[in-house]
């Protein structure tokens, strides 16, 4: 996906298209937002590990700010019939505020743009507030698979259809 074929810059929900001077913070926050798994796993979750130079190049990271402060990083990829959403991540001081609802909004906002049906994200099984808040928003589970990078690591599949109702209206 080039430059010309993103849509939204920035959208309703104060979130922006992620810059290479961003890079340190995106980083820094996926690592404090995804901390609290490093016992659960026994090792850090692929986010943690992510490259997000060639993402932010190819514009799927967006940065949600709260003042001047970097709240939250979604990272959405469009696929020719799906949104897929790889992280939602929000800093551990902004947890529990409506930021994380505030980035699935726009992730559903982006994929109404695009003009895709549907959202689908994967998650690790023992991240049962994440599944839980996923479940919350409108997310169905559509299986369970082996993580093929992570042996012993179950992943969930979800997905969520894209109504055509503005989130800005």
């Amino acid at each position: 996906m080039g430059k010309d074929d993103l849509i939204t810059v920035q959208s309703s929900f104060g979130v922006r298209l992620a810059g290479p001077e961003n890079l340190a913070a995106i980083i820094a926050l996926t690592q404090a937002a995804y901390a609290p798994y490093n016992a659960i796993l026994d090792a850090p979750p692929i986010p943690v590990t992510e490259d997000y130079a060639p993402r932010i190049a190819q514009g799927q990271v967006w940065l949600l700010e709260s003042g001047d402060e970097l709240a939250g990083v979604i990272t959405l990829e469009r696929h020719e019939d799906h949104a897929m959403i790889f992280s939602v991540a929000v800093s551990p001081a902004f947890q529990g505020k409506g930021f994380g609802i505030a980035l699935l909004k726009h992730a559903d906002e982006q994929a109404r743009q695009w003009g895709l049906p549907e959202i689908r994200l994967y998650t690790n099984a023992k991240m049962e507030r994440n599944i839980a808040l996923y479940l919350a928003y409108g997310y169905r589970e559509t299986g369970r698979r082996p993580n093929p990078y992570r042996p012993g690591w179950i992943l969930v599949d979800m997905a969520k259809p894209v109504d055509n109702r503005s989130t800005t209206a």
